[in-house]
C-alpha cells in the first residue's frame, strides 16, 4: 500500500494524473495484511464509514494489534461486542501509541477511540429511542457509534408501548430529529407506533429481550418487518451498530458520495 501511495503522490506532483483521478485510485488501494486480518484503511473514503472491529471471537492480542494499526492511520476506532474479560486482558495496550485514551463502555460492550474529540456534524440530530431498560445495551451500542462518527445524538429511554404517555411526552423532540433509531424487544411494537407519529426516517432494531415466545428476538423482528407504518427500515436482531450506520448516512448524505 505504501508503495502505491508513494507512486500516486509522484504522479500527482508530475501532473500525470489529475486530483480527481488520484482520488479514484485511493478508493481502490489494497488492504493492510496482518496475517489474521486485512485492514481496509480506504473504507472511509469509499463508504463514508470507517472500518469497525467486531470484538466477538477475537483474542486480546488480535484486538490490540488491529486497534494499533487503525490508530496509526488516525482513523476513529470502534470495537463492538467486546467481552469484558477480553477487554481486561487487553489492559493498557489499547491506549498505547497516543496520549489520548480510549473509552470502555461495559453496558454496550464497546471500546472507542478518536485522535480528537469528535465534532458533531451532519444535517441534524439523531435520537436513539429505547423501549425498555433491558434494551439499553443495544440502544447504547447505537448511541456510542453515532457519537464516534460525529452525530449529535440524543437518548430517549424507557418509552415502550406499555405506557404510551411516556412516548407522547417526547414527540416534539422526536419530530425535530433527522433520523430515529428505535430499539425494542418483547413484541417489538414501538417502531410502528413511532413511525405513525413522525415524518422522520425510522430505523427499527429488534432485541433478543423477552420471554420464551419471543424466540430470542425473532418475534420482534417479524413484527417490525410487518409494520403497518410505511417507511420503517429494519436491521438484524440486536444490531445497534448497523442501525447507527444507517442513521449516520441519513444524517450525512454526502458521506458516500
Amino acid at each position: 500500500m505504501d508503495n502505491a501511495i508513494s507512486k500516486l503522490v509522484q504522479d500527482l506532483a508530475a501532473g500525470r494524473v489529475s486530483p480527481e483521478q488520484g482520488l479514484q485510485r485511493l478508493r481502490d488501494l489494497p488492504q493492510e495484511n496482518l496475517g489474521f486480518a486485512r485492514l481496509d484503511h480506504q473504507r472511509p473514503l469509499r463508504t463514508g464509514l470507517p472500518e469497525v472491529v467486531y470484538g466477538a471471537g477475537k483474542t486480546a492480542g488480535q484486538i490490540v494489534a488491529i486497534v494499533g494499526r487503525l490508530k496509526a492511520r488516525a482513523h476513529p476506532v470502534l470495537v463492538t461486542r467486546l467481552d469484558p474479560a477480553v477487554h481486561a486482558a487487553c489492559g493498557h495496550d489499547l491506549d498505547a501509541g497516543h496520549e489520548r485514551p480510549g473509552t470502555w463502555c461495559p453496558l454496550s460492550r464497546t471500546w472507542r477511540w478518536a485522535p480528537a474529540a469528535p465534532t458533531p456534524t451532519g444535517a441534524g440530530s439523531v435520537a436513539v429511542v429505547c423501549a425498555g431498560t433491558s434494551d439499553l445495551p443495544v440502544a447504547e451500542e447505537a448511541a456510542v457509534t453515532l457519537e464516534l462518527f460525529g452525530n449529535r445524538t440524543e437518548r430517549v429511554t424507557d418509552v415502550g408501548v406499555a405506557g404510551l404517555h411516556r412516548l407522547l411526552a417526547h414527540l416534539p423532540r422526536l419530530r425535530a430529529m433527522r433520523a430515529l433509531v428505535v430499539v425494542a424487544g418483547m413484541e417489538g411494537a414501538l417502531p410502528s407506533v413511532v413511525a405513525g407519529l413522525v415524518r422522520v426516517p425510522v430505523i427499527a432494531v429488534p432485541t433478543s429481550v423477552g420471554y420464551g415466545a419471543s424466540f430470542g428476538g425473532l418475534a420482534a423482528l417479524l413484527a417490525m418487518l410487518n409494520s403497518c407504518a410505511p417507511g420503517v427500515t429494519v436491521v438484524n436482531i440486536d444490531n445497534g451498530f448497523g442501525a447507527a450506520c444507517a442513521a449516520h448516512l441519513i444524517n450525512h448524505p454526502e458521506a458516500g458520495s
